[in-house]
């Protein structure tokens, strides 16, 4: 079959497109993970691991309320705005972008108080003391940056990854920079707190500008509106399809960020560190799957569901994912431990066991990372909210029985199966 053959795959526009936003945006992810982990390096020297866990953990805080509030307008914006751009209507992508900006103006107000309001009754359990409290505090100001992402859509939408890119890799620049002067000048806790804080708050104000200017050169104006209720009677299915994927993501954000947080409360903030570091190598080597699905949704958002083109697209992409992640986990496996070692320090090493069990996970997401574009595409986001809500239980009960019954080992059996079980769900 043609569509199978390796020789007409790079014949295929739409994978062609896919294949050169994928390479801007690794770029600056190569970039972006080195400097990450000077970060991280910096943190974790400049502290006792107990320290550099109670500030993964506020990170960690902060980024859980944040994906349990916030709707994925990103995915909003390419779902309904990507056609009305390809179909030359730009009234209709300005009330998608209306709603989209309203959507992220109110849930971003939501999140920041029920932040805040939250924070004292988790303290204790998260280990923080009284100077920490308050710079958590502070670090939940930056809830309503994370929780905006009409920015990111409208660039996707109009395939200026170049510029997601120059983003994504200013603010780990920023991030390691500070991290390196907090370091060197030994200003503890608080120094990492700020240095986190400004990088993130330039970097997400970098995103709304960009998108400023994006809109401005195509002549689209006053698209940033509160104009929730009335923009959304103009998006047939709006409603439906922000709340679906809202739940969905907010369910998956158990899963991933919220994980460091149960973690810290179940074991403590030194194995929450352990667990950072881990879960930043298996980030790092599925990032390529990553890539390929910030490039990919946009594009079958343009082709005809009903034809095979975009299910072929999405099986092409999934096997060139996974063979990149054979080839990632075994780079992963070769220089892990030396590369722990030499970071963050012997004290850390014990992270590497969990990388290690991780491997096989990583390259079984990489392999199915289409299949949530592609159900957005045919209208299915009920299912795979479903499909979200039973893998996530599930993790999350097998995250509590496992730290309560193995400890740190648990985390081992945990990494594994539990994204075996996540991607199987779907």
């Amino acid at each position: 079959m043609a569509g199978f053959n390796i020789k007409h795959w790079f014949a295929d526009g739409a994978f062609r497109t896919i294949i050169r936003n994928s390479a801007w945006l690794g770029s600056s992810n190569v970039v972006s993970a080195l400097l990450g982990l000077l970060a991280l390096s910096c943190a974790g020297k400049g502290m006792t691991p107990a320290m550099f866990g109670v500030l993964v953990i506020v990170q960690s805080y902060a980024k859980s309320i944040s994906d349990f509030i916030k709707f994925q307008t990103w995915q909003l914006v390419v779902q309904y705005g990507t056609p009305a751009l390809t179909n030359n209507n730009p009234q209709q992508f300005r009330n998608v972008v209306s709603f989209s900006f309203s959507l992220d103006i109110v849930s971003g107000a939501v999140a920041i108080v029920g932040g805040i309001a939250l924070l004292p009754f988790l303290s204790h359990s998260l280990g923080l003391d009284d100077q920490s409290f308050w710079l958590a505090a502070l670090y939940c100001t930056l809830i309503p940056s994370m929780a905006s992402s009409t920015p990111t859509g409208i660039l996707r939408a109009v395939d200026r990854f170049d510029l997601i890119a120059v983003q994504q890799a200013t603010k780990p620049f920023l991030r390691a920079a500070g991290s390196v002067v907090a370091w060197y000048f030994d200003f503890g806790f608080a120094g990492f707190v700020i240095a986190w804080y400004a990088s993130n708050l330039v970097g997400g104000t970098m995103y709304w500008w960009f998108a400023a200017r994006e809109l401005r050169r195509r002549n689209i104006h006053n698209a940033f509106k509160l104009n929730l209720f009335e923009s959304a009677r103009h998006i047939k299915g709006a409603w439906s399809f922000v709340w679906s994927t809202n739940i969905a993501h907010s369910i998956w954000s158990a899963r991933n960020s919220c994980s460091t947080v149960l973690v810290g409360i179940v074991l403590g903030p030194a194995a929450a560190g352990l667990f950072k570091i881990a879960m930043t190598f298996f980030d790092a080597a599925g990032t390529p799957a990553g890539l390929l699905g910030k490039s990919f949704y946009p594009e079958v958002m343009r082709l005809d569901p009903r034809t095979t083109r975009p299910w072929l697209l999405g099986v092409k992409s999934g096997l060139l994912a996974g063979g990149i992640g054979i080839l990632v986990a075994l780079a992963v496996l070769i220089v892990g431990k030396p590369l722990i070692s030499l970071v963050f320090g012997v004290k850390y090493l014990e992270a590497y066991d969990l990388i290690q069990v991780m491997l096989g996970a990583i390259v079984i997401s990489m392999l199915g990372f289409p299949q949530e574009s592609l159900l957005l595409m045919a209208g299915k986001q009920r299912a795979f909210l479903v499909a979200q809500t039973i893998a996530s239980i599930g993790y999350i009960v097998l995250l509590f029985m496992f730290c309560h019954l193995f400890g740190v080992l648990g985390l081992h059996l945990l990494t594994s199966v539990g994204n075996v079980w996540m991607w199987c769900s779907r």
